[in-house]
């Protein structure tokens, strides 16, 4: 099958052509993003593989699929950035990685709150510049501290075990709560009791219309003050303004994020030579008491394979029309 790979990165070609040995698919890789510009590109290939920052609206569905798209291979989890009532509409299906490694992400999650507590990467550049000092650096035991996490889906399931093993007491809210979770010890309770009763939240909740902005201005009051705000799922689930002015009042304490909202134009690209325009994003990084990465919890080499490997089998069982295909249903 001829697949148009769109955002890819060097590793994103070195992992999907490992996977698609043997597969018979011809695979043509852009490093453009896919858009309404660029979904001309795609013309002649029967699927499009497509990452959490390309656009999939109805326009750019309607352009893939008078090209002959009839198959959207998405490399990732998320699929809040595809219409998907449009899809159905014009017969396209849409497939997507449903869990690659849920431990990288739990992980990353972790490293931002160890990171954000023992001011790692501030004694980092000390100690390189001979300064020794403590000053500044001080931070507080995880053991015995409440953590929140907000979703216990694979990851916030990974999440929570680590920070049981930390000695925490861990509350969660969901929909559909764990039953392992539960076994663990994990306390699931109503969202507002765990915003304010948390000294750590997490968010591992899918993006959908119902958690667009979930931690906004009136969530964000019912925190303790000086509470640890996570986020490596989507962006969106936070006011990003609103966070910057619970941050400016001393509502949060510490931030770490990697997601942000309006990243599509800035994330996995070097624009260390180019000046930011995003003023929010700018303000964000003003603050000593926030650690921003560029959607790298992902990233590691577990995750990249299971990606790869999962995204050429959802092509393989569309093309044959046997196997797995991880196929999302529009609402």
């Amino acid at each position: 099958m001829k697949v148009a790979v769109f955002s890819t990165k060097p590793y994103d070609r070195e992992y999907l052509d490992r996977a698609s040995a043997g597969h018979g698919h011809e695979l043509t890789f852009f490093d453009a993003h896919l858009g309404r510009e660029t979904a001309i590109l795609a013309t002649g290939h029967g699927a499009v593989c497509a990452f959490v920052n390309d656009v999939l609206d109805s326009e750019v569905l309607r352009q893939l699929a008078a090209g002959g798209t009839r198959l959207i291979a998405l490399r990732s989890a998320g699929f809040n950035h595809v219409d998907l009532a449009a899809a159905r509409g014009l017969d396209i299906t849409v497939a997507r990685v449903p869990a690659y490694s849920p431990h990288a992400v739990a992980e990353h999650a972790v490293g931002l709150i160890l990171t954000l507590n023992r001011k790692y990467h501030r004694a980092y550049n000390r100690v390189r510049e001979g300064n020794f000092s403590l000053h500044g650096l001080r931070g507080f035991d995880l053991h015995g501290r409440t953590v929140g996490t907000i979703g216990t889906g694979k990851i916030g399931a990974v999440f929570a075990r680590i920070m049981l093993g930390f000695g925490c007491r861990v509350l969660a809210f969901d929909p559909e709560p764990d039953q392992g979770c539960r076994d663990l010890g994990v306390e699931y309770v109503a969202l507002d009791e765990l915003l304010r009763t948390s000294d750590i939240v997490s968010l591992h909740s899918p993006l959908n219309e119902s958690t667009h902005h979930l931690i906004d201005a009136a969530r964000l009051s019912l925190m303790k003050r000086g509470v640890m705000l996570i986020n490596t799922s989507r962006g969106a689930l936070v006011d990003t303004r609103a966070v910057i002015e619970a941050l400016k009042s001393g509502q949060i304490g510490y931030l770490g994020i990697d997601v942000y909202e309006e990243e599509e134009q800035l994330f996995f690209e070097d624009l260390s030579s180019q000046i930011i325009r995003d003023d929010v994003f700018m303000r964000l990084l003003t603050f000593p008491n926030v650690i921003v990465t560029a959607h790298q919890a992902f990233f590691t080499e577990e995750a990249l394979l299971n990606i790869a490997g999962t995204t050429i089998a959802n092509i393989t069982a569309f093309e044959r029309g046997t196997g797995e295909l991880h196929r999302v249903e529009a609402p």
